[in-house]
């Protein structure tokens, strides 16, 4: 092994040059073992330590009988791409374009996998606008010439050209040598025709064209028969079988394009040169240094078990070195000091924290802004934490002195802070870094504000969403409520520092010396939930759900929040004089009915005319003795057939509809975009499902024409479309699949309409010539069992009393023996473990299912009813919502996902792209649950088109 003073040695025949290919690597050693992490800090390790052990195998282990064949390597070096270009790129725009990004706890691995490479003393190359193929076949065609023997430690089928007389490949995971017999073996030809066999055949991985219907044995049979590609192209005349004669004269020139990809460039301008490669004795202390602050335990034992074989002094242990066990580490719930953070006022400074987060490999990240939405707010300042108790805060954006009427105070630090572009352009390279992971608590909100200053975050951690994936039920996922279950802390509330009500400041006017404790404690807070959340993942099996159902989400969410939607400024307004006109009519003809003026926005006085004067029915009196006038006692008055019941009733339905839609809306326009930015919240609900605010646009009443007509008001760009995808019935489809109700089945799967069919089950009629009032019933029922309707709710609902109600139920029980079934073994699951789980494992967690209170328990027996069914449709469409944006750019669309409402999607895209996006939308939605499982009933969605929502939906 090398040690640290520079040696060479030039290379001659018979010295073996051992090249790994050190990014496929990376991604091996990633998916052949379990998840790791670091217990000081939590950081993700597992792809280290399966690399560091292969390096130590090749290196060390004598006993390794293939090392031993392949011999002792002389020149060792491991080979790395630079980033995803290189100059196939310029060749072809989509080469390797369907590549998936790696896995978000990988990235951060990346720089930690080259600084074990350094560790162990070996050359860690890479070259920008080469791959690390390219570098490999330069290096082993240079050995050649030395007549010097190289092997790759690689299985990648691309690397399979090089093998020859002096190169071979050695695949450790599989402790298998390939040379030429073995290619030949595999793939029907030599390594002097895999370029060719390779422009034939295409690679989807790298997304290299090929010609379509030809395999590895057909292009084996092709290239014996007539010698190379060239040839094989210029007599495609003679072949016999028709497609194969058309595929190959009409796909010629991708195959030429194709084998221009594959093969590698042996020419490429090293700097590093062979002879800097000398393999040299080991640098103990060096390595056990690495391998100690990694805390592998098992290696660092083998190393120094070798070091004393061969009697070699080294550094005594500095701890334990464990491997992170499920748990935090005790520094995460150590008492915290505010007055150990740093207040950041120089780039020298800053660039100590962004240095000191490189070598750590994760950094806990938080912005200060001027308000919470994140469109319209002002960054002040940023926070960052690389370990717990490291924290800082750099102020950016406070004002000083006259920041605001009535605020004189005099901040001597304002003049002292950095500028923002100087700040932004320190930390961008470090915020975009894959080897760094970045920490954020609701990262959402600072991933879309980073972005309006030119930075997108990636990767990410999110606390609130790893809190949200573990204990979803028991409680909520807000920093100070988890620092205070978690960590015995409770963290300053802005309300302290800025007051409350219409005197309260903006975080801009808050004096730096007061801010900086607050923001600085907020990353510090946010790093040590990490380091406590993060390792639970594992241990409670809940990492697929963070990984697959969580995470994503967050980037997803922010792109669509900040594209918002554009909502036509003059319907909301003519829809807002018509609103107001009617409600004034309403309000006309209460008053005559009555007999006097009322106010009926005044719940009292409503009460006062209704059960006072008139002597309504049916009044009920609240706790406080006051006469209800909720929305259920004016309905039920109204189906009576009281007209001033009705009029109140429609006068509050139109008020709302002004209130909170055609007025509230403008307001809510942004100025800068023109559009409506609606802000998602992804950890609000129990069972998975997002929720909209500010403004909530997910609760606009369709099932009235009036409130259709609001949808009229989103419209698109001029040129565009919205595009609307809705899950037909997809919460009933769940229900027959996961309570495996056969009869429900076969009805979705035969396409039949379910609730006609309900009805005819259930009232034995005929669905042919059905009263629609009688498929109602059976919808009401349908719909109201998934939620655990009572009699009561179903009474109401459908206006019967309440024992025809219940006759309902029992009967649709009967019908439908299945579904009781199902209701009784999930509630017994849930009293059993705490919690249920929907079909990808997310768990709702129910703590009163136990409760004396009846109230408590019933509502909670509901929720374990309901939580498998709509977890699980939540759970498909935020699949489907992670998936399109890639099958979006993959189908050459130039849609953009805008909305989600429940189970639908909006999106916006040019009007001749209309039909394919539908498509494609379809597709992705359709087939979400792919391939995880496979669902007994179909997933079907529908779409449509239209320059407004309305004509979309």
């Amino acid at each position: 092994m090398p040690d640290t003073s520079p040696q060479t040695a030039p290379l001659k025949k018979g010295d073996r040059l051992y090249l790994i290919d050190g990014s496929a690597y990376i991604f091996r050693a990633y998916h052949a073992l379990p998840p790791l992490t670091r217990k000081s800090d939590g950081a993700p390790i597992g792809a280290v330590s399966g690399f560091c052990n292969m390096l130590w195998k090749l290196l060390a282990d004598v006993n390794d009988d293939a090392v031993k064949e392949m011999g002792t390597p002389t020149h060792f070096a491991v080979i790395f791409d630079h980033s995803s270009y290189s100059f196939r790129n310029d060749l072809y725009a989509d080469y390797k374009a369907n590549r998936d990004e790696p896995p978000e706890d990988l990235r951060p691995q990346f720089s930690m996998i080259r600084d074990a490479v350094r560790a162990f003393g070996l050359p860690c190359i890479e070259m920008e606008g080469y791959e690390a193929d390219d570098l490999i076949a330069t290096y082993a065609r240079q050995a050649e010439q030395c007549e010097a023997e190289t092997i790759i430690i690689s299985s990648d089928k691309d690397l399979m050209q090089l093998v020859s007389e002096h190169t071979v490949m050695y695949d450790t995971m599989k402790s298998k040598l390939i040379d030429h017999d073995a290619v030949v073996e595999k793939f029907g030809v030599g390594p002097e025709k895999m370029i060719d066999l390779q422009a034939l055949c295409g690679d989807t991985i790298d997304n290299v064209p090929g010609v379509p219907g030809i395999g590895p044995k057909t292009a084996a049979q092709l290239l014996d028969e007539y010698g190379d590609l060239e040839t094989l192209l210029s007599q495609a005349d003679n072949i016999k079988q028709k497609k194969r004669r058309e595929n190959l004269i009409e796909f010629a020139d991708a195959a030429r394009l194709s084998k221009t990809l594959v093969r590698l460039d042996e020419q490429v301008p090293v700097e590093a040169r062979i002879p800097e490669f000398v393999v040299t004795p080991f640098d103990h202390d060096r390595l056990l240094s690495f391998l100690d602050d990694m805390e592998f335990t098992t290696l660092t034992k083998r190393v120094r078990a070798k070091a004393a074989e061969a009697g070699v002094e080294v550094a005594a242990p500095s701890g334990d070195g464990a491997v992170s066990a499920p748990g935090a580490p005790a520094s995460a719930t150590a008492p915290i000091d505010r007055d150990g953070y740093e207040t950041v006022f120089t780039a020298e400074n800053l660039q100590r924290w962004i240095d000191r987060a490189r070598t750590r490999g994760v950094i806990a990240v938080d912005t200060e802004t001027t308000g919470l939405d994140c469109m319209s707010a002002d960054l002040v300042g940023l926070c960052l934490a690389t370990g717990p108790g490291e924290a800082c805060y750099v102020p950016l954006g406070h004002v000083g002195e006259g920041g605001g009427e009535g605020l004189a105070f005099d901040d001597e630090d304002v003049p002292r802070q950095m500028k923002l572009d100087e700040a932004i352009a320190l930390i961008r390279p470090l915020l975009e870094d894959d080897s760094v992971l970045k920490i954020g608590h609701n990262f959402k909100y600072d991933m879309l504000l980073l972005s309006r200053y030119g930075v997108d975050v990636a990767p990410l951690d999110d606390t609130m969403l790893i809190s949200y994936a573990l204990d979803c039920g028991t409680n909520g996922h807000g920093m100070d409520e988890l620092a205070d279950k978690h960590l015995g802390h409770a963290c300053i509330k802005f309300t302290d520092l800025a007051g409350t009500g219409k005197k309260q400041k903006t975080f801009d006017r808050l004096v730096i010396k007061d801010a900086a404790p607050y923001a600085a404690e907020d990353a510090d807070v946010t790093y040590r939930l990490w380091q406590v959340l993060k390792p639970r993942l594992v241990s409670e099996r809940m990492t697929s759900v963070y990984e697959t159902l969580e995470r994503p989400m967050a980037k997803v969410i922010s792109r669509m929040e900040a594209e918002g939607v554009k909502v036509d400024r003059d319907v909301l307004s003519r829809l807002s004089s018509e609103f107001v006109q009617r409600m004034a009519a309403h309000e006309a003809a209460a008053h005559e009915l009555a007999g006097e003026e009322f106010n009926l926005g005044s719940p009292k006085q409503i009460s006062d005319i209704l059960f006072g004067k008139l002597g309504l029915p049916g009044g009920k009196k609240t706790k406080t003795g006051a006469w209800s006038t909720s929305a259920d006692v004016l309905d039920e008055l109204a189906a009576a057939g009281y007209e001033i019941a009705r009029e109140i009733v429609n006068w509050r339905q139109l008020s709302k509809l002004v209130g909170t839609y055609t007025q509230a809306l403008q307001e809510d326009i942004n100025k800068e975009t023109g559009r409506v930015h609606t802000s998602y919240s992804l950890a609000s609900t129990t069972t998975g499902r997002l929720s909209s605010n500010d403004p909530n646009l997910q609760n606009i009443p369709i099932r009235t024409e009036d409130g259709r007509k609001i949808r009229n008001a989103f419209i698109a760009d001029e040129g565009n479309v919205l595009v609307s995808a809705d899950y037909s019935q997809i919460e009933l489809r769940l229900l027959a699949h996961i309570a495996g109700i056969e009869q429900l089945k076969a009805a979705f799967s035969g396409g039949v309409d379910i609730h006609a069919m309900t009805a005819s089950e259930m009232f034995n009629t005929p669905i042919e010539g059905m009263d629609p009032m009688v498929r109602r019933q059976a919808k009401a029922i349908n719909f109201g069992i998934i939620y655990g309707i009572s009699a009561f709710g179903l009474a109401n609902q459908l206006g019967i009393g309440r024992g025809e109600a219940k006759e309902y139920i029992d009967a649709y029980f009967v019908k439908f023996p299945g579904i009781r079934q199902y209701m009784d073994e999930t509630i017994a699951k849930a009293k059993a473990q705490g919690y249920v789980e929907t079909l990808f494992g997310r768990r709702t967690h129910t703590p009163n299912i136990k409760a004396k209170i009846p109230a408590q328990r019933s509502y909670a027996e509901r929720q374990a009813i309901n939580a498998p069914i709509q977890g699980s449709a939540a759970d498909i469409i935020r699949r489907a919502m992670i998936r399109m944006p890639q099958a979006l750019v993959d189908a050459r669309l130039s849609a953009r996902m805008l909305l989600q409402v429940h189970d639908e999607l909006i999106f916006e895209c040019p009007e001749e792209q209309a039909a394919e996006t539908m498509k494609v939308v379809k597709s992705v939605m359709q087939n979400a649950c792919e391939p995880v499982m496979e669902l007994s009933v179909p997933l079907v969605v529908e779409a449509g088109a239209g320059r407004n929502w309305d004509e979309a939906h």
